[in-house]
């Protein structure tokens, strides 16, 4: 998991966090879902943002949110499956927001950019990054941007349970859900979460979906075991470093020796800090769990946080060789072998990030990671090339059209690379267009 978000204190409510188990996690609990509404479930976006309340939403096209609140208080997969279900709901029924005239006082293209450039803009093991911080003051605008009709809720929950039944998944969890939120009603608005105000609940919604959860003849079929412990593992990592250490270590005691638990102390250890606890756990799970990738990539953050960088590099190549089409543990190796100050392992790295920026072209830390490699190797012109993919995903807009002349100078104007350069520089000059068009029509 990233560490920026995790620094001294409290983390900041509106971070964006990347972190590779919790993402597969939810992922291999909708990709069923997902190919059941028909999408394609390489194309979902999963994004995590720090905030303890309960929330989920759609924006900008199949980008798929999650609050950390939702993910660490859903008490098994169901819950949080029948969340997704009815997202998807609104992905399959169209119901995103498009067009100027979809708020007053907001534009729907700039928050839905800044959401997705804030979690573009996530960076690596960067401790004293500010990170992806996000709206502040503009959560008023962004609750109304994601607010559904009621009509559009009952198609979303008609369309969820449809996905469920599909996949032979129970809709137990979502009844559970808002069962959860039903309570919150009564609350006043600033005391609720923020999915209650986004989300109408109404009494028929809760008794079209209790009525079809009591029909169906997969309501009381079990989670696999698998899920199930992947779900307490990703409650559990996440907990470990959202919370205190000594929260963690209060919840998840000395003898409890369930693998959640193990999991969760190591991080507690590893942030209180104290290396040599943290690295006994760690080790003790991989002793148990060897092609484990997650428990490698683990003990790689912890050496490489501690100083020592040379020895942080066979975790995680561990962690890659178990898990090589993962985009995000090729880019914690090369950067580990990037700051590992060694030039033979340079080409290793550049290697590991062209398939990183390959499996996820949207990564703008990995462009950047490798703009550095390319760098340090002495190729200038590809690290230009990079440096223009970087910046146009980070909006940078000038310096993406700088780097893109640059690189075309340098390398030449024939190839594939040359072709990708033209489209950086047109699409630069499209959106500053764009922009400057906005610009006069307010």
């Amino acid at each position: 998991m990233q560490p920026q978000a995790f620094a001294q204190g409290a983390p900041p409510k509106r971070n964006f966090i990347r972190d590779a188990e919790v993402e597969n996690t939810i992922r291999v609990f909708g990709t069923p879902l997902f190919q059941a509404a028909g999408l394609d479930p390489d194309a979902i976006r999963i994004l995590l943002i720090v905030d303890p309340s309960l929330n989920a939403f759609v924006a900008g096209g199949q980008n798929l949110f999650f609050h950390t609140g939702l993910l660490v208080r859903s008490e098994h997969p169901g819950q949080l499956i029948g969340v997704m279900a009815h997202e998807t709901g609104h992905i399959a029924g169209g119901h995103l927001i498009r067009g100027r005239d979809a708020m007053a006082n907001a534009s729907t293209e700039a928050i839905i950019a800044m959401l997705l450039g804030a979690a573009a803009g996530v960076a690596t093991k960067q401790g004293d990054a500010a990170g992806a911080i996000m709206m502040g003051g503009q959560d008023i605008a962004m609750r109304s941007l994601l607010a559904f009709t009621r009509s559009q809720e009952q198609q979303a929950d008609q369309m969820g349970l449809r996905f469920l039944e599909a996949s032979h998944e129970s809709g137990k969890g979502l009844l559970e859900f808002f069962e959860i939120l039903g309570d919150q009603e009564l609350l006043i608005s600033a005391r609720q979460d923020p999915y209650v105000r986004t989300h109408p609940l109404t009494r028929d919604r809760v008794s079209f979906v209790r009525e079809q959860v009591g029909k169906s003849p997969y309501t009381n079929t079990p989670w696999s075991p698998e899920w199930v412990e992947m779900h307490k593992r990703m409650r559990a990592k996440l907990f470990a470093f959202l919370e205190p250490p000594v929260r963690t270590l209060q919840r998840y005691k000395e003898t409890d020796t369930g693998i959640d638990a193990r999991y969760a102390r190591a991080v507690a250890y590893y942030r209180k800090p104290d290396l040599p606890n943290a690295l006994a756990l760690i080790d003790g799970l991989i002793k148990e769990r060897p092609k484990d990738p997650y428990f490698w990539e683990l003990k790689g953050q912890m050496l490489f946080e501690n100083g020592r960088g040379r020895e942080a590099v066979e975790p995680y190549k561990k962690a890659v060789g178990f898990l090589p089409d993962n985009a995000l543990l090729r880019v914690e190796l090369a950067q580990t072998e990037i700051e590992s100050d060694d030039p033979a392992l340079l080409q290793d790295a550049v290697i590991h990030l062209t398939a990183a920026v390959h499996h996820a072209p949207e990564d703008s830390f990995a462009w950047q990671q490798l703009a550095i490699a390319y760098g340090k190797d002495g190729k200038e012109g590809m690290a230009s090339y990079a440096l223009a993919e970087h910046f146009m995903l980070t909006g940078k807009l000038p310096e993406a059209s700088y780097h893109a002349n640059k690189a075309e100078q340098l390398l030449g104007k024939t190839g594939p690379i040359w072709l990708r350069l033209q489209d950086i520089k047109e699409q630069a000059s499209q959106i500053k267009a764009a922009k400057d068009a906005d610009k006069k029509w307010w």
